[in-house]
């Protein structure tokens, strides 16, 4: 039986760090694990294993017969990796995280999803594992994987007659349907934020590696805010707090052309868009 590790599970790694990315940025801290990232999840081996969990968790509802061939392919993707190189990359992230992080803290926070990573995982490590391997846990791991995908309750036997019967028909083409590392969803820890505020954070995380297409989002954003503020300021009544408002929309400016894109940008950003709700509720 293969036991499931998250230290080495690439989904659940990447989850937890952009979760702590996310804490760092909203907290004002160094946001190392955000550098971790860059490190670790940009034209990497990780990144390419990362991108078979994100097909499972962020695919649409499927048919039985698609998400039975979405699983089968995903796993088929999975031998094709680089096993030397993706478990150097993996022993080198967790030396860093642990670098900066207590280990026991950052591994300790309950994600959404869980039972879905670790299926995946061990699914995968079946596919590569020299030994032979319970065939009950490798159907209940498929069963769990084909229920998130079809949303629909599956049956252990229901399952072993499809691999069989698909097994059988090998000849058919098979698509793999791979997706772009997205954050899709942010668990209970952030429920608070705004809609702008996620969006956002989805943003810097997507566009990470691409600081053209990042201020250009930053600047559109921070021209909006700029002109709903000041839209807003004729809700104010108080003379002090007009002034600071009129301030705080003076100090909203573009990020020049040659000018890093900086985390104190985003931080901004995120509390203009908290202004910006504050004074929603003024009427």
């Amino acid at each position: 039986m293969i036991k499931h590790s998250k230290y080495k599970n690439t989904g659940v790694l990447f989850e937890l760090l952009v979760r702590q990315a996310t804490s760092d940025l909203m907290s004002n801290k160094d946001p190392k694990a955000v550098k971790i990232f860059k490190k670790y999840f940009i034209n990497t081996e990780l990144q390419k294993e990362c991108e078979l969990y994100n097909t499972v968790l962020n695919t649409p509802i499927l048919t039985e017969s698609r998400a039975e061939m979405l699983v089968n392919t995903v796993l088929e993707q999975s031998k094709k990796l680089d096993r030397a190189k993706l478990n150097v990359e993996k022993y080198k992230l967790i030396k860093e995280i642990k670098k900066y992080y207590d280990l026991d803290n950052f591994f300790k926070a309950k994600i959404n999803g869980y039972k879905i990573y670790a299926a995946v995982y061990t699914l995968v490590e079946s596919q590569i594992s020299t030994e032979c391997i319970d065939t009950k846990q490798i159907i209940s791991n498929k069963v769990t994987l084909l229920e998130h995908v079809t949303k629909e309750s599956l049956t252990e036997r229901k399952v072993a007659s499809k691999a069989v019967e698909e097994f059988m028909k090998e000849d058919k083409e098979i698509r793999l349907l791979a997706y772009k590392i997205l954050v899709e969803k942010f668990n209970d820890k952030y429920s608070g934020l705004s809609d702008n505020q996620k969006n956002l954070l989805k943003e810097y995380i997507n566009n990470i590696s691409d600081t053209k297409q990042l201020k250009i989002y930053l600047n559109n954003k921070f021209d909006k805010v700029k002109k709903e503020l000041t839209a807003l300021l004729e809700n104010v009544t108080d003379r002090v707090t007009q002034i600071k408002l009129k301030e705080a929309i003076k100090l909203i400016k573009p990020i020049n052309t040659g000018e890093p894109v900086r985390d104190e940008s985003l931080v901004g950003l995120m509390e203009y868009y908290q202004l910006v709700e504050e004074l929603k509720v003024i009427k």
